[in-house]
């Protein structure tokens, strides 16, 4: 039986954090060739070492600020140049920081900002016109079942990523007649060694396994899932 994804090229930004490890490894088990930019060295390595000897010719990591358009656009350019185009967008960087509106400072809020929705813009942006050219593209983003409806407590991450779901829904409209499909998957809290450490006394019945979400993303990368688009998958 052929491989879902196989022949598939596929950017994870956040690739290297705790969902993303887990969808690189889903997509590469699909077939796909992965692409992704990392920030953190240490998460780098974890990644590395997680992939098999024979899938590691498919996963091409790089550093680089997902921030950054020039320098994502770059990126892009450079995958597009190595593999002949890119079919799949995973955007998954992100952060939380909590705090009401009294308590926010504007570094607090900015970064938020820039982690949670620049990060989509900037890899969207990059990537996207090579899709568009192509007439073919998967994108796939990571929003927050937390902020839906928006929730008070996080002022400054609940605006960053309702901020990513209307951009999801109006990237989903810009792009619907070019065979580019944008969805968004929402998770509730995920179970992840950083959540563990900082809500340590938490229930963790009903907390999401990481497994779950790169389950839900590579579903949305498929071929067959060309009408499904504008979409908000709560998980």
């Amino acid at each position: 039986m052929p491989a879902p994804l196989g022949e598939r090229v596929a950017v994870v930004t956040g690739g290297t954090g705790a969902l993303g490890q887990a969808v690189t490894m889903r997509l590469l088990a699909d077939g796909a060739i992965v692409a992704v930019p990392y920030a953190v060295e240490a998460e780098r390595d974890r990644l590395s070492q997680r992939v098999a000897t024979a899938d590691r010719p498919r996963l091409a990591l790089e550093p680089v600020d997902v921030t950054d358009l020039p320098a994502m656009t770059a990126f892009a350019e450079g995958v597009v140049a190595a593999r002949g185009k890119i079919d799949i967008l995973v955007a998954g960087v992100g952060g939380f920081a909590g705090g009401s509106l009294l308590e926010t400072d504007r570094e607090t809020w900015n970064r938020m900002l820039e982690l949670n929705l620049t990060s989509v813009f900037s890899g969207a942006k990059a990537v996207v016109p090579h899709m568009v050219r192509a007439r073919y593209g998967r994108v796939v983003v990571v929003a927050s079942r937390a902020v839906v409806p928006p929730a008070g407590g996080f002022i400054a991450y609940t605006v960053a990523k309702a901020g990513v779901i209307a951009l999801t829904q109006a990237l989903a409209q810009e792009t619907r007649e070019h065979g580019i499909t944008v969805n968004a998957v929402l998770p509730s809290t995920m179970d992840t060694p950083a959540n563990r450490a900082a809500m340590a006394n938490s229930d963790r019945k009903g907390w999401v396994p990481v497994e779950a979400v790169a389950d839900a993303i590579a579903l949305l990368a498929r071929e067959a899932s060309a009408h499904i688009t504008g979409t908000l998958l709560a998980i």
